[in-house]
């Protein structure tokens, strides 16, 4: 009986075992069949994306191919709230920069959405995307090289890159000319809108010869030409160039000005914000646009650490600072568009009307909390 009773035991041991492997082998099955379905969809949908774009459409690489092209993510040129960026050597010896994006479990859409509209994009000062990954999570984009890397490396980082040497005033303003240019693009120059929302000077690019090419789409927006305001389910952009609608409904509604203010932000950082001296302890307890607000119908002697000993210099100086403060206007219908900002850096600086102030530094000195 004994015997009898251990191999019934046995048995039912055998038979739950095996059960329990049926139910197993099932949901793997199961598993797999639905992670290949979604990866037929994914392969249909980037397929589509490069058929309707042809030989237009930037070429797809593995994300082996994109540890080989970096050397193993073996050279970091930057760190952003969306991932890394690597220097890469394309199979034809062409330098590239790799952004390789924060791992996601969304279905890909918003990237391959941003993969588009930078691939329908074609001007100089816009960044050229080379290619893109897109392996299940392992998400890529590849642009071009640009030797003298970012706009912010000379702003703040002189000392930590051995940058010794400041940009000239003449180069600053084909600088700020070329980012006007580019904007205008983006804002008019394509078929469907697209409104960047986080120009600032690490997202601006210096080529050999320093000409700025606008990257990192990661925040844009595309809006119909036809529509002035669009709505947004929340505040974009980087803290200190968010226009002041972005925070607060109140100043009006998001559109292509909201660029024009984060342009003027940057541009007056270019003019020396973080090289200013304003005779108070703390300069971060002072609101630098005001400053400069009150001091631009007085002299040139700006203590902006930087020596203008040229009229042509001091003239790019005057009209750089009269533009950016139009640009921060906080009502959005006193900003210019970029065609217009193009307009007054090329008229003469007599023509230009200083803006009216105040500004709204108590938003400013909150965003700083």
């Amino acid at each position: 009986m004994k015997t009898m009773g251990e191999g019934l035991i046995l048995g039912l041991g055998l038979v739950v075992a095996i059960t329990i492997l049926i139910c197993f082998l099932v949901l793997w099955f199961k598993g797999k069949s639905l992670l290949n379905q979604g990866k037929k969809k994914e392969d249909a949908r980037i397929e589509a994306f490069i058929k309707k774009f042809g030989s237009l459409a930037p070429r797809r690489y593995s994300y082996a191919e994109i540890k080989k092209m970096t050397n193993k993510f073996n050279h970091k040129l930057g760190q952003g709230g969306f991932g890394s960026v690597y220097k890469g050597k394309l199979p034809d010896c062409r330098l590239v920069a790799v952004k390789v994006l924060s791992e996601s479990k969304e279905n890909g859409e918003d990237f391959m959405n941003e993969v588009t509209s930078i691939s329908r994009t074609s001007h100089v000062n816009i960044i050229s995307l080379l290619g893109f990954c897109f392996e299940k999570s392992k998400r890529a984009l590849i642009y071009e090289f640009m030797p003298h890397g970012s706009l912010g490396g000379f702003i703040y980082d002189r000392g930590l890159h051995h940058r010794s040497c400041r940009l000239e005033w003449r180069t600053l303003y084909d600088i700020a000319l070329g980012i006007a240019r580019g904007l205008e693009y983006l804002h008019q120059g394509c078929k469907t809108r697209i409104l960047h929302f986080d120009i600032k000077p690490y997202n601006i690019l210096l080529d050999e010869n320093f000409y700025p090419k606008i990257s990192d789409f990661g925040l844009f927006k595309l809006c119909e030409r036809k529509k002035s305001i669009i709505s947004m389910a929340c505040a974009r952009g980087t803290i200190g160039y968010t226009a002041p609608e972005l925070v607060c409904r109140n100043f009006g509604g998001l559109s292509y000005k909201s660029d024009a203010n984060s342009y003027g932000m940057m541009v007056l950082e270019m003019v020396g914000r973080k090289n200013i001296d304003v005779g108070v302890s703390q300069t971060s307890e002072v609101y630098f646009p005001s400053w400069i607000y009150k001091h631009l119908d007085k002299s040139m002697n700006l203590n902006l650490n930087r020596v203008i000993v040229e009229e042509e210099e001091e003239e790019i100086t005057r009209k750089l600072i009269i533009l950016s403060l139009w640009c921060i206007q906080s009502n959005s219908s006193d900003r210019p568009s970029m065609t217009k900002v193009i307009e007054m850096l090329q008229a003469n600086l007599q023509s230009l009307i200083i803006p009216p102030g105040p500004f709204v530094s108590s938003l400013y000195n909150l965003l700083k909390l």
